[in-house]
């Protein structure tokens, strides 16, 4: 699968939920209860309104598994409505992750980060030259604040993404007890307008 066909993929943010349920589903799902899941996340109620789940599984059914089908990604069988992911995942699986400014994505940032704490703590208990001089403590401490930092710097970093789906929750909610929001009908129906263009 070429780059191009990944993002072409990844584009959606309904493909980009299919493949993450699935990925971490451990087999066969129903298109009816993949819309479900896809449907609470969106709307953020469960159970999810019945309008919402219809749209997203009609989505599924029509175009959004039928492509992800067509490039080996999952493993579609219409007539049975059963889907479940193929080997080929993997190949998606890396762009799903955010790349930082490394150049490698926060996963293997944080795998990386764990492995080299856990050695400084090994080395220092083990008495090893140069790590047994320090007290195991200092490296563990150490290891956990570059992990509280690196977690603040992510957050910063992906902020915009974050606000917007905290928007889009809010949004969702106008109206509805304790979280109703006051917002200009104008922008209610913008909002609408750019949800019907989403592809």
């Amino acid at each position: 699968m070429t780059e191009c066909q990944i993002h072409g993929l990844l584009a959606n943010e309904r493909r980009r939920a299919v493949i993450e349920r699935l990925d971490a589903s451990t087999g066969t799902v129903t298109v009816r209860d993949l819309s479900t899941a896809i449907a609470e996340t969106e709307t953020g109620r469960s159970p999810p309104p019945a309008r919402v789940r219809e749209s997203v599984y009609t989505s599924l059914h029509q175009t959004h598994l039928p492509k992800l089908h067509a490039v080996g990604v999952v493993e579609y069988d219409r007539e049975r409505s059963l889907v479940h992911v193929r080997p080929a995942v993997r190949q998606i699986d890396r762009h799903m992750d955010v790349v930082n400014g490394l150049g490698i994505t926060w996963g293997e940032y944080y795998r990386g980060l764990g492995v080299f704490g856990l050695t400084l703590v090994i080395g220092s208990l083990a008495g090893l030259p140069v790590f047994g001089a320090v007290d195991p403590l200092l490296p563990a401490s150490g290891t956990l604040a570059l992990f509280a930092v690196s977690g603040a710097v992510q957050l910063w970093d992906d902020r915009w993404r974050v606000r917007r789906t905290v928007g889009r929750l809010l949004r969702l909610r106008i109206g509805t007890g304790r979280w109703a929001i006051p917002m200009p009908e104008w922008r209610v129906e913008n909002d609408r307008d750019a949800d019907r263009r989403r592809p």
